[in-house]
């Protein structure tokens, strides 16, 4: 995806091993990083550890394991944040998980991005920044007025959208809601990774984990082309591709949403204020109001997605193309709810479709897999994927290296729930 702005500095990935594309192809308040995250000064041998997944949460499990001392081999069979994580909007909120089995794990995650980009530079880096978030819905049938609201609390629209809203309200301000740019957070992570914390990236596809005989643990990771890669330790974050590893299909089912975006740079970008749309959008043909989202960012874009269904996940990112007819649908949204987006006014310079790890019970899968030592998994993060990488990477970290998570309890996110909910 093209990012346009002369006032980021990022350093490009290298990629520090690289294996044939040829042969790429399935398989099995501030948080800060306390000591407990740092590499620790001592001789002893370096806990290796495989992490197959170049996205978000991949990349954030590599960082923090290579912070507090592991040896590190990351594999991709594509490019670091290749698919969702280079695709998804970037949107972070501190309380929206409240109520629900998310809830520490994002409170959690939303302060260590905070911490993050005060170490990384994340406002210059990768577009972090504070924002507010908005409600509205929008009459496509309607004449553009901006902004009126039935409610007692008058809460005005910025000028820039001047479609036909109504009822504007405040869902997040800049203590609570937040965003990155989720493809240059990804890969200035995994750059810091590569270039302080000794990680080595490979490029190529994982196709089973290797078992010791005799002692049920993890040996290596077996890549298509016959590369084998000691491990003493495995992390799969294979996102949406974790249906395609037995290991891990038999044990339970994620599945793929497909997600549809584009991303437009209007203009008259300084227009353009810090603040994520939430829309109920009405199409004048009537029926179930859609829901797309809005969001500006930093780089002088605006990022519009929505038009979600669960499909059919190709083998290779590489493969993923959009909906023509659902790329329409938001390129009339974005017209309607600004003329700064609209045909004419603003440049296409991405239309693009990626797959959301989704599980049956909606929530994420996080930690060892039963029977087998030393195998983590971590996936099914569905939508809150760049929100929650951070504390799941340093929670895995802490488990792997230290035997139990301390940053947030792992307990509701087992992979064990499974098996015992088929018991009967």
């Amino acid at each position: 995806m093209a990012v346009s702005s002369s006032s980021f500095t990022f350093t490009p990935f290298i990629r520090s091993t690289v294996t044939s594309r040829a042969s790429v192809a399935t398989s099995v308040t501030l948080i800060r990083c306390s000591s407990s995250m740092e590499a620790p000064s001592t001789t002893e041998p370096r806990h290796r550890v495989v992490v197959c997944g170049g996205g978000v949460i991949g990349v954030c499990t590599a960082y923090f394991l290579s912070k507090k001392g592991a040896a590190v081999t990351l594999v991709e069979q594509s490019s670091v944040a290749c698919a969702a994580s280079g695709k998804a909007g970037g949107f972070l909120a501190l309380d929206w998980c409240d109520g629900g089995p998310l809830s520490n794990l994002a409170r959690a995650s939303f302060n260590l991005h905070r911490s993050l980009a005060e170490e990384l530079d994340g406002p210059q880096s990768y577009g972090y920044r504070p924002l507010t978030a908005l409600s509205v819905t929008v009459m496509e049938s309607e004449q553009k007025h901006p902004g009126s609201s039935s409610s007692s609390v008058v809460v005005k629209v910025p000028s820039w959208v001047d479609g036909p809203t109504r009822n504007p309200r405040t869902i997040g301000t800049a203590q609570t809601t937040a965003q990155v740019h989720p493809q240059l957070f990804t890969r200035t992570l995994i750059t810091m990774a590569v270039e302080k914390y000794g990680v080595e990236v490979v490029i190529g596809k994982a196709m089973r984990v290797e078992v010791l005989e005799g002692e049920g643990r993890v040996g290596s990771v077996v890549l298509q082309g016959g590369r084998v890669i000691g491990a003493e330790s495995v992390v799969l974050a294979l996102g949406p591709w974790s249906a395609k590893m037995a290991m891990l299909s038999s044990l339970f089912r994620v599945y793929g949403l497909k997600a549809h975006s584009i991303v437009l740079e209007p203009k008259e970008a300084e227009a353009i204020t810090a603040h994520a749309l939430f829309v109920s959008y009405h199409t004048a043909q009537g029926g179930k109001p859609m829901d797309p989202e809005v969001y500006p960012r930093p780089t002088g874009e605006v990022y519009i997605c929505g038009s979600t269904a669960e499909a059919e996940v190709p083998d290779d990112p590489e493969q993923i193309i959009p909906n023509p007819e659902s790329i329409k649908v938001l390129k009339r949204v974005a017209g309607n709810v600004s003329t700064h987006l609209m045909e004419g006014e603003a440049v296409v310079k991405a239309e693009q479709a990626c797959y959301l790890p989704c599980t049956a019970d909606g929530v994420p899968v996080i930690g060892e897999l039963p029977g087998t030592k030393g195998c983590f998994v971590a996936t099914g993060h569905s939508c809150w994927g760049i929100l929650n990488g951070p504390a799941t990477g340093a929670a895995l970290s802490e488990l792997i290296l230290d035997g139990r998570a301390s940053i947030v309890d792992l307990s509701p996110f087992t992979p064990a729930r499974f098996i015992l909910s088929k018991k009967p």
